[in-house]
């Protein structure tokens, strides 16, 4: 299977690389931001995570495909503003996806936080 480009018609770029790639029954997002969604690391952690969830749409799949998060934050410090956010997100999900959190400094656009994500297509092998 050859691999697939997967991206939302909008959405705001920070330099020369695909929102996601599908190939195999594998989906890769790149590391997503959202400085426009506010100041706060909670606002930008929903904001991203919206943007998560319309790219796996894309890609014809649900946050319940997402099998292992990463996600990065300007400052450690801000860990639980993200977590409580986060957390409300997987909520639901039966099998939480495995996760690493930790401070990267200097994100792309001044971000707080950027959150990388790997799904599956749950039909495709």
């Amino acid at each position: 299977m050859a691999k697939k480009a997967i991206s939302v018609p909008g959405s705001k770029l920070y330099g020369p690389y695909t929102p996601g790639v599908m190939a195999n029954g594998m989906i890769w997002l790149s590391g997503q931001i959202d400085v426009e969604a506010g100041d706060d690391t909670a606002s930008q952690t929903a904001g991203a995570l919206a943007k998560i969830d319309a790219l796996l749409e894309t890609a014809g799949v649900t946050k319940d495909a997402v099998c292992f998060a990463q996600v990065l934050l300007d400052d450690i410090g801000d860990f639980q503003e993200m977590n409580e956010v986060y957390g409300a997100w997987v909520e639901s999900m039966d099998v939480k996806p495995a996760r690493a959190a930790f401070e990267a400094a200097a994100l792309p656009a001044g971000a707080k936080v950027e959150i990388v994500v790997q799904a599956i297509q749950t039909n495709c092998c």
